[in-house]
């Protein structure tokens, strides 16, 4: 580990109370020495960093100038927590971010009182903060929500929907949106400053108020025509239009990283008595890091690195990701049919959209984070003859599922899904784990659901969903690299619905779908030490089934196991039903179905989250064993 940084102010601070009892004037130290417990800590753990070194001054400010925890703080998607967690009891705990048994790498409601609403998908905080503030209002009790959102999050449409409702919170909502990127209007030094700071002060809120109901008793028209002219003056000059429309008083832009224009602001909206309030503040992401500042995107999401050189840890080389080896394939198949498009919702390095952009620009789109308009698109893209692939991530694309049961399942539309991270993803945890895509579409009619074993077969993948024109389909794949097997320079266009049989025996089945198929090769070696024969089935497909294999090997085998990266209600679940309706239960059929316990999995290294799962190729020679009642000896052979 690299030498912790030396920070003699920061160790007096443990709680926001020891920060609100230091001066004014002690606070830039305090930022510089929180910016750089910062950057070790990260260093050490990997994580976010860059959207967390945007906003270290904010936090200082917000926790220095508000009463939390009774000020109830909202960190929007929480990449940008950490220098927030540092300041809120955690500090000692700050290296074992994102580790087993350590500090999430979001907020979490559970882990601090900080931290009253967990965040970790993006463009819920007013929304949550308006819940917040409206529940103080109607009990009678201090405090006001305070949401933290950056200018991506905002993109979405749920941002929107909460703020036309913010008016109900009165002063007790203040938005402050984080423009880090989009830069709706930048900040202009100390003149921005003195604006802001007047156009936040009481007498001028006070006065404006007074003056719009003198004008309304004058004259209705004179006073929207006053009003009008008024929001838009300040619009024209400020960029704050937009949310003067949605009810909100604007304030801003202000440079988001001098404390002394930021403090006085913020004073101004804490004790003002109009609102909801909307604060304006510039960032840069990765500010007070060269390697970050210079190169945003690749410090968003970092490995163990090197604070002196920025240099970050390197896994050795090995396999392609299962995401570029979608996204160079997808390319490859639009070389030759320009009827391929390619979606994604601000992810496009993270699905492998970006290998496809590089190769066919004007058929990429990143829609920002909306995933709902990107299903719906993409359904409209469909209807017009086009071939889209809606690449999103598993649990990312839970947030469009009424999108994708009426503008696709319904409508029979051939939209492709692309669905990364499906299974369990390590360091993210419960929040991004891709548990539940198996269920939510293999229960929808007229959807195809498939999953690969491995690279090879994504690419095989790929190519029959590009050329499946009768309605949607999917395929779902984890995040990582692939097994090390060699990719097809042909693709094949596999038969819907038909699995494989990787390795055939007579005693035991075991049907597996998607990347498990590894772990189930590894148990039939050893089950096959028992003297125990074992066939291995790649089935390939969740939906439609293969239920002339699924028939032959449950009717020809003595015991048979099912295994998935995925919550009850996937494969097993079909595999039951199946079995249900055609009889075969009752003719005294040993099933099992191995999947995701009835648990949202904590973060640790993926390995370990499987095996505490119980998905792991012991765990099958386990199920497989006590299903014929082998004796505990044996049992307790197999576990080891």
């Amino acid at each position: 580990m690299a030498d912790l940084p030396s920070t003699p102010l920061l160790d007096t601070v443990d709680t926001p109370a020891d920060l609100r009892k230091l001066k004014p004037a002690d606070l830039r130290q305090l930022a510089d020495e929180l910016r750089a417990e910062t950057i070790s800590a990260v260093g050490t753990t990997g994580g976010h960093l860059g959207s967390g070194l945007g906003v270290v001054e904010l936090t200082v400010a917000i926790h220095y100038v508000f009463d939390t925890p009774r000020d109830r703080l909202i960190w929007d998607v929480g990449h940008q927590c950490y220098p927030h967690k540092i300041l809120t009891g955690r500090r000692d705990r700050i290296r074992t971010l994102r580790q087993g048994g350590g500090l999430s790498g979001f907020t979490r409601r559970s882990e601090s009182e900080y931290d009253p609403f967990g965040a970790a998908h993006s463009s819920t905080s007013i929304s949550a903060a308006l819940g917040f503030a409206v529940a103080n209002k109607l009990n009678g009790q201090p405090g006001k929500g305070i949401a933290v959102i950056g200018d991506g999050a905002m993109s979405a449409g749920m941002a929107y929907e909460a703020m036309n409702n913010a008016e109900a919170a009165g002063n007790r909502l203040v938005v402050i949106l984080n423009d880090n990127d989009m830069s709706i209007a930048p900040p202009v030094g100390g003149l921005s400053a003195y604006l802001a700071r007047t156009v936040s002060s009481s007498n001028y809120l006070g006065l404006r108020n007074f003056a719009k109901r003198a004008i309304r008793r004058i004259s209705k028209r004179v006073h929207n025509a006053a009003e009008k002219a008024e929001e838009f003056a300040r619009g024209m000059a400020t960029g704050g239009t937009l949310f003067e429309e949605l009810g909100f008083y604007y304030v801003g832009p202000i440079d988001g990283h001098n404390l002394d224009h930021l403090i006085p602001v913020l004073e101004n909206v804490r004790d003002s008595e109009h609102g909801p309030i909307l604060v304006h503040v510039v960032t840069k992401k990765g500010k007070g890091y060269g390697p970050a500042e210079e190169s945003a995107d690749k410090y968003h999401g970092v490995q163990k690195f090197d604070v002196i050189t920025g240099t970050q840890d390197k896994a050795p080389p090995g396999p392609p990701s299962y995401q570029n080896v979608f996204g160079e394939t997808l390319a490859k198949l639009a070389d030759t049919d320009p009827r391929i498009v390619a979606i994604t919702a601000a992810m496009p390095s993270g699905t492998g959209v970006d290998k496809f952009a590089q190769a066919h620009p004007d058929r990429a789109f990143d829609v920002g984070i909306a995933e709902q308009h990107a299903v719906t698109f993409a359904a409209g893209l469909a209807a017009q003859g086009m071939r889209p692939f809606c690449a999103i991530y598993s649990t990312f694309l839970q947030r469009a599922y009424d999108q994708v049961v009426h503008d696709v399942a319904i409508q029979n539309l051939p939209v492709r899904f692309a669905i990364d991270r499906a299974g369990l993803v390590g360091a993210d945890g419960a929040t991004h784990a891709g548990s539940f895509d198996v269920t939510y579409l293999a229960t929808l009619p007229n959807f195809v659901v498939m999953a690969p074993a491995d690279e090879a077969e994504l690419v095989h993948m790929t190519y029959t969903a590009a050329e499946h024109d009768t309605g949607p389909i999917a395929v779902r794949y984890p995040r990582g690299n692939g097994v090390g097997i060699a990719l097809p320079e042909v693709p094949q266009r596999l038969e819907i619905g038909k699995g494989r049989i990787v390795r055939e025996g007579k005693t035991v089945a075991i049907l597996s779908l998607g990347t498990r198929l590894a772990e189930a090769l590894k148990a039939a070696d050893a089950l096959e030490a028992r003297g125990l024969s074992t066939t291995v089935a790649d089935l390939r497909f969740a939906k439609p089934l293969d239920e002339e294999l699924i028939r032959k090997l449950l009717t020809s085998h003595e015991v048979a196991v099912t295994i998935e990266e995925g919550a009850i209600g996937g494969l097993g679940a079909h595999v039951l039903t199946l079995a249900s309706d055609q009889g075969l239960i009752d003719a005294g059929l040993k099933l099992r179905t191995m999947r995701l316990p009835d648990i949202f999995q904590d973060q640790d290294k993926p390995e370990k989250q499987y095996d505490e799962a119980g998905l792991n190729a012991a765990n099958i020679v386990d199920t497989v064993l006590k299903a014929l009642r082998y004796n505990e000896a044996a049992v307790t052979d197999a576990r080891a």
